[in-house]
């Protein structure tokens, strides 16, 4: 790997990780590489070390730390990044013997949500994911802080609200709960309107980086940010989407997800993720070109699990499809389809697998309906969807998409 010089002042990265064989120990580093360039750092070379279990002292053995130490020294490093969740006395143990600032995988996921959160909701979970890690990491008037200077792991809450004391952080932490029970019942009253109009929405959900967004752009021209990096998107947004059918639908982008997410993030944003749970369809989009994507789709299938929507449509959505040669891997999932949401393959294909799962049977129809029977526009806007009508001699035209029931009582005025 070619180093940057010092004169860029780029934070040079060391990544640590100990395979007790718990977990596939060299995806998640791979991941964890990936992590650390999002957050702007260069991540310039790994160690691993095969361990029954982590040591208590220092998570590596003391052989290992002074070789770490060394080649900190010889390779100018100015982070580790340890591929596991640290005590204080571990990362305490650690910067003694290396001398180089050191944070675990949980505070680097949260320093980068942290920079990513745009909205009031996003600012507000991020702050609280955070504090609740901390809380229990502060002793007597709380962590030092003030010698962590810039870069990665020092955004969020800020110097000031962690060198306090630990009531304080309660109180904090209070109302942080507070506000947010305000803003997800305020989205439950939108919910609650658009279940009442009638409104069909579509969850995209799936890992980070398998390109939701680039979806959700080429779809809706929704203007979300799309760039190759983890959790490009944190906020949700919603626009929008007329099918085939002529039916409406809200597509709602979801956060990204990552193998071993911290359960303070999960805790923290299951407002954000039940807006998934509580649609009518869920895209469970996935990088097909990845050689993680079977892993990638259980690790949302087992949230989407945990959230309830086991009686939910999904549908599989096997993305960046132009970089593959053949479809074996789709051939193995009943409900899905291949896309490239860059080049607008499969679009169609997802567009009417959409169409097919929708929570109701729907219909597109012309009508011509006499004006003794006018009642019936007013009904099909208020419980179909009147794509156009025009008055003409003999009566209303009307061009509208309906469900089996509606269509049972206009079907007469077809034309």
């Amino acid at each position: 790997m070619e180093l940057k010089s010092n004169e860029e002042k780029i934070t040079r990265a060391l990544l640590v990780s100990v395979d007790s064989g718990e977990y596939d120990a060299e995806a998640s580093l791979e991941e964890l590489f990936e992590l650390v360039k999002s957050a702007g750092t260069e991540p310039v070379l790994s160690v691993t070390q095969n361990l029954q279990r982590p040591e208590s002292a220092s998570y590596v053995g003391s052989g290992k730390l002074k070789d770490i130490a060394d080649v900190c020294g010889e390779l100018e490093i100015d982070l580790l990044v340890f591929d596991g969740e640290l005590s204080p006395t571990q990362i305490k143990n650690i910067e003694a013997a290396t001398d180089v600032r050191t944070i675990d995988r949980t505070t680097l996921i949260l320093d980068i949500f942290a920079s990513r959160a745009r909205s009031k909701e996003g600012k507000l979970q991020v702050e609280l994911a955070q504090l609740k890690y901390m809380l229990p990491r502060l002793s007597g008037k709380g962590i030092e802080l003030s010698r962590l200077g810039g870069g990665i792991g020092t955004r969020g809450p800020g110097e000031t609200k962690l060198e306090t004391d630990r009531r304080h952080i309660r109180r904090r932490t209070e109302t942080l709960k507070e506000e947010l029970a305000s803003l997800e019942q305020h989205r439950s009253m939108l919910r609650k309107r658009r279940e009442k109009d009638g409104v069909i929405t579509c969850a995209i959900v799936g890992y980070t980086n398998a390109g939701k967004s680039t979806l959700m752009n080429y779809l809706t021209n929704a203007g979300v940010l799309a760039q190759d990096k983890l959790f490009a998107t944190l906020d949700p947004t919603s626009r929008a989407l007329k099918l085939p059918s002529g039916v409406t639908v809200m597509m709602i982008d979801t956060v990204g997800l990552v193998r071993r997410l911290p359960h303070h993030l999960v805790e923290a944003f299951r407002s954000t993720l039940e807006e998934a749970a509580q649609s009518d369809i869920i895209l469970n989009v996935c990088d097909a070109s990845s050689d993680e994507t079977r892993t990638h789709l259980q690790v949302t299938a087992d949230l989407l699990e945990s959230l309830g929507c086991g009686d939910t449509p999904i549908i599989t959505v096997f993305n960046k499809c132009d970089l593959l040669d053949d479809g074996t891997l789709a051939q193995d999932f009943g409900n899905s389809v291949r896309i490239s949401a860059k080049t607008g393959e499969g679009i169609d294909e997802l567009l009417q697998a959409i169409d097919d799962n929708l929570p109701v049977r729907v219909k597109r129809v012309s009508l011509l309906i006499p004006f003794a029977a006018a009642a019936l526009v007013s009904e099909i806007r208020s419980k179909g969807t009147l794509i156009s009508e025009e008055y003409v001699a003999d009566g209303i035209r009307v061009e509208a998409v309906v469900d089996e029931m509606l269509y049972a009582r206009v079907k007469e005025y077809e034309s």
